[in-house]
């Protein structure tokens, strides 16, 4: 499924799940190589597979939610200390190691956050801090999308936390879940 051309999949997909085939954007090659390779293996369309009620622990737990959306500032700065801590501890290693494996630069792995930043740093076409700095605009422009939809799309029911979880923070939170600080 991986190897086949889009169109070819896109076929498998029509006649094996059609509902998945007319619901998939036909550009997204990696829900449709999803959606076809449960429908080959299971030979049960995803939809199926998602609607499956039973098993689980499902009923036997109560989830509570809270949306956690810091100051900016503070969210930038992790996101910044983050790409510089995936720096000291091998991320250029695992890059190389991606790299020497000639993968298809359109799979998920290779377009993964810091991938492309580092292979390029690699490759002599920037620089290592050059690298790092695209790494972490990067870093930045993912959270800024997470922090978009958590701010919009959850339910105005579940609490929002807009200051760092620190200190009287947690404690405030633990309580709104209902577990003991």
């Amino acid at each position: 499924v991986r190897n086949a051309g889009v169109q070819e999949n896109r076929a498998k997909l029509s006649e094996l799940d059609p509902g998945a085939a007319e619901r998939l954007n036909p550009g997204d090659t990696a829900r449709i190589a999803r959606a076809l390779e449960v429908a080959l293996s299971t030979g049960r369309t995803l939809a199926e597979w998602q609607g499956r009620r039973e098993d689980g622990i499902g009923s036997d737990i109560e989830l509570k939610s809270i949306v956690l959306l810091p100051l900016r500032d503070w969210l930038n700065r992790r996101c910044d200390e983050r790409f510089e801590k995936m720096i000291e501890h091998g991320a250029a290693d695992e890059v190389k190691a991606l790299l020497a494996r000639r993968l298809d630069p359109d799979l998920p792995v290779m377009r993964a956050i810091g991938v492309r930043e580092i292979a390029a740093w690699l490759n002599g076409d920037v620089t290592r801090e050059e690298a790092i700095a695209t790494g972490q605009q990067a870093t930045r422009r993912y959270a800024k999308r997470q922090y978009t939809w958590f701010a919009h799309q959850p339910p105005e029911t579940w609490p929002r936390f807009r200051e760092p979880l620190e200190n009287s923070h947690v404690a405030d939170a633990l309580a709104l879940l209902g577990a003991k600080p």
